[in-house]
């Protein structure tokens, strides 16, 4: 597998990749992240941490990601797991077969866009994914676009799912209205999901699956979700910012970390699945490294309103996390992904949570590297511009590049 021989090589130029110890091997994690996932919204978080961890400078939290550059490489490991993992068809599962989902296959939709810059097929089906969210799924009362094909159903994930997506290709695209559409229905969802006290977000509302409790997980996708749309609001490449949106979202996103920061932990410190549920639930490693995630990309983002309690618990979060990543990098205890009411938690790794955890490194590096947030470990000499050439890979001479460019400011 191409991915698997890239990842491997990569590996080696740590100090650039991962130039922060953090108490845990992070090519354990990313090995483990490779090679779990198998349904659409799995490989899609998966792709977007491998551009996080990767490729920072493509992600929509880099200053200057937009407009794009001329040319990327498809050796970049996110679009080489892009080439692996992206299967086409009609929609509503242009990019992967979604399950009778609207928006997990939308989650692969930044890589494909990345990817048909070189090739006309991925742009074409990442087009015809976006015109199927915005044209021909099924919709909520109040406009909000559903997650299911088969009825109207919103689930908290779909945020972290369609909106990102959406906003990247408007702000790609130099699309003002598409960029804004992202926004709305992040708001939409809000509309419905915000539980009836304010903050926290049901999981489900609808007439097959309703969740009315206060899933972690369904949380973190949300607010990270959220923080993306946010970063591709602030990062677009327009003169004038939609300041409206950025103060509404910056809101949105708060009411959850809020809620998530003031509930009671197990008592190792971590989240709980369902963070409304008192003392009745496991911790869950999954959803808390999401939540570090976001309280580092905000911290970046929106400093005057992300402040140090924010980096003090993303900081405590993430050295709760460290202890429970075992050497073989599988985070647990994760919950089960295919079934979050259920009460035995997993330990052999969820392909969810593995990307979580190096969204959760990526962003804290991120954080460190613009002097927000203060180092705890030892520090790796940077390089940057880092190339192999004239590597064999899967039978056929490929240049690789480790990293494209250095690091970028990403406030």
């Amino acid at each position: 597998m191409l991915l698997g021989n890239l990842i491997s090589l990569t590996s080696n130029f740590s100090s650039v990749v991962a130039p922060y110890d953090a108490s845990f091997d992070v090519f354990s994690v990313l090995n483990q992240t490779i090679g779990l996932p198998g349904h659409s919204w799995e490989f899609g978080a998966a792709s977007i941490a491998l551009l996080e961890l990767y490729s920072p400078h493509l992600s929509e939290y880099a200053s200057s990601a937009f407009p794009l550059p001329a040319s990327i490489p498809d050796s970049t490991p996110a679009l080489a797991a892009g080439r692996d993992w992206i299967t086409f068809a009609p929609p509503p599962n242009s990019l992967s077969d979604g399950d009778g989902a609207v928006g997990d296959p939308a989650s692969l939709g930044p890589v494909a866009y990345l990817l048909g810059q070189r090739h006309p097929a991925y742009l074409k089906h990442a087009r015809e994914e976006l015109h199927y969210l915005l044209t021909g799924a099924p919709r909520w009362a109040n406009g909000a676009i559903s997650h299911r094909v088969s009825v109207p159903e919103l689930w908290a994930d779909f945020i972290f799912m369609a909106p990102p997506f959406i906003a990247y290709y408007g702000a790609a695209t130099r699309d003002a209205q598409i960029l804004q559409i992202a926004y709305e229905q992040c708001g939409l969802y809000r509309e419905v999901l915000q539980s009836r006290g304010g903050g926290a977000w049901m999981h489900i509302v609808g007439p097959e699956n309703a969740d009315a409790g206060l899933w972690s997980t369904g949380n973190a996708w949300a607010a990270s979700g959220m923080a993306r749309v946010l970063a591709a609001t602030m990062h677009a490449p327009f003169v004038e910012k939609d300041k409206a949106a950025i103060r509404a979202l910056t809101g949105w996103i708060k009411e959850i970390l809020d809620a998530v920061m003031e509930a009671l932990p197990d008592s190792n410190g971590l989240v709980r699945n369902y963070i409304d549920d008192g003392s009745l639930w496991f911790g869950d490693t999954s959803g808390s490294a999401l939540f570090a995630a976001v309280a580092y990309r905000v911290a970046v983002l929106r400093p005057k309103v992300f402040g140090e309690a924010y980096i003090e618990w993303a900081d405590g979060m993430r050295r709760v996390i460290a202890s429970h990543v075992d050497g073989n990098g599988i985070a647990g205890p994760a919950v089960n992904p295919l079934n979050w009411s259920d009460r035995n938690p997993v330990m052999t790794g969820s392909p969810e949570g593995q990307s979580f955890v190096l969204m959760m490194y990526a962003a804290w590096r991120d954080c460190v590297n613009v002097g927000v947030s203060s180092l705890a470990g030892d520090v790796s000499e940077a390089l940057d511009n880092v190339t192999l050439h004239g590597v064999v890979l899967a039978g056929r001479l490929t240049t690789i590049f480790i990293v494209e460019s250095s690091w970028v400011p990403l406030c």
